[in-house]
């Protein structure tokens, strides 16, 4: 098979614990676009969270917010927000259980709460700098995603509550809110289609629950060595751990470099 586009994940696939890129992986997408493949990012984060390591690696396509963002050379091919009514009920029901929300726009993003211990928490194991508050922030923007906090045991409670929203745990206090039918599958499907390009000519790399959709959907999905356990039945092959030059390993067992 003849691959044209590769697209990659970002914590624990293209950044290591220590949100490190290390020289094995920044030598093997050089490769790559010295071979004129194309090469994107899919995460689950903001464009504004991310915005270094796209510089650093000189990549200008991306699906953001696990997918309701597409970016392709710095020019948006595809949004989808979350309506203002859901975001109301979100907020009103999560008030009632005390569970912080985290709310992102494609500029910015504000926390609910003042200096939740959880937020702070979940935002450094990236890190980032925690949100400031701004209570009102998504009566005021327009909404892409949002995290909300939440244990384990909670989440079913507003999966089976919230019909048009999308819930992924990424965290062990939350998850990421997406409007329903989004998934980081759904921003490549929208890249693929205005370049051209047959999901079975791509390759994806991902490591998180909210990899499965495009590891199964694209031609060739890459799960990383270090991937949670739930996400490697989904994709083709299992390479090495991203400490372990994973991507470069894949890409050598895929002739692209």
């Amino acid at each position: 098979m003849s691959y044209k586009i590769v697209f990659f994940d970002i914590d624990g696939t293209l950044v290591d614990e220590e949100k490190r890129i290390l020289p094995d992986t920044k030598e093997a997408l050089q490769d790559l676009k010295n071979k004129g493949i194309l090469i994107a990012i899919a995460t689950g984060r903001a464009p504004f969270h991310f915005e270094e390591i796209r510089e650093e690696l000189g990549i200008d396509s991306f699906i953001s917010f696990n997918g309701s963002y597409v970016v392709y050379k710095g020019k948006i091919i595809y949004q989808h927000s979350i309506s203002k009514n859901d975001l109301a009920l979100l907020e009103q029901h999560a008030n009632e259980r005390n569970h912080p929300i985290v709310y992102l726009s494609d500029k910015d993003c504000f926390a609910n709460v003042k200096d939740h211990h959880h937020i702070i928490e979940s935002f450094h194991s990236l890190k980032l700098n925690s949100p400031n508050y701004r209570q009102s922030y998504w009566q005021e923007e327009t909404i892409y995603q949002a995290l909300l906090y939440c244990q384990d045991h909670e989440e079913s409670y507003y999966i089976k509550s919230f019909i048009d929203l999308q819930f992924v745990r990424w965290h062990q206090y939350s998850m990421d809110v997406i409007p329903k039918g989004g998934s980081k599958a759904k921003g490549i499907e929208m890249m693929l289609n205005y370049l051209g390009i047959s999901p079975s000519e791509a390759v994806a790399f991902g490591d998180g629950l909210n990899d499965r959709e495009m590891l199964s959907f694209v031609g060739a999905g890459i799960a990383m060595g270090n991937a949670h356990e739930e996400v490697k039945p989904f994709a083709k092959f299992v390479t090495k751990h991203v400490n372990n030059g994973g991507i470069s390993y894949a890409l050598k067992q895929l002739c692209l470099i």
